[in-house]
């Protein structure tokens, strides 16, 4: 007994398909190749180019009336920022430099002991005060 399939409507609608495609491709190669195609695509370049100008002369146009920064302005902003960024960082490592140069802990104790000695002075003066404000009766 010979078996035989059953249509497949998936295959008819591949070799279909495959069939279109191929006429299509061909058809829009030949398109591609001639000349006033090139020539059209380069017109509708063009127009696009003037189009995308005057978009951007507008819009410039009325960012300036609104107050409002351009992208050029913020661009010039930013690389502003970027430079001054990176000369803090620079003057930070020159600060650093010269803060290891000096030695900074050595002075910053004699510092605290000079303050400290300082303020067992005043604490003498403020019990002197004290002392002598007790001896002399307030006057009213």
């Amino acid at each position: 007994m010979s078996q035989t399939l059953p249509l497949d409507p998936f295959k008819m609608w591949k070799n279909m398909y495959d069939q279109t495609e191929a006429s299509w491709n061909d058809a829009i190669q030949e398109s591609l190749k001639q000349e006033s195609f090139s020539k059209g695509m380069g017109e509708t370049l063009n127009h696009y180019l003037q189009y995308q100008e005057l978009t951007k002369k507008t819009t410039e146009s009325y960012l300036k009336q609104v107050n409002i920064p351009t992208r050029g302005e913020l661009a010039d902003v930013a690389s502003l920022v970027i430079n001054l960024e990176g000369k803090l960082d620079d003057l930070d490592d020159k600060f650093d430099e010269e803060l290891s140069k000096l030695d900074a802990t050595k002075e910053i104790s004699q510092l605290r002991k000079s303050v400290s000695n300082l303020e067992k002075k005043l604490d003498k003066v403020l019990e002197a005060l004290e002392v002598i404000g007790k001896d002399k009766p307030v006057k009213q």
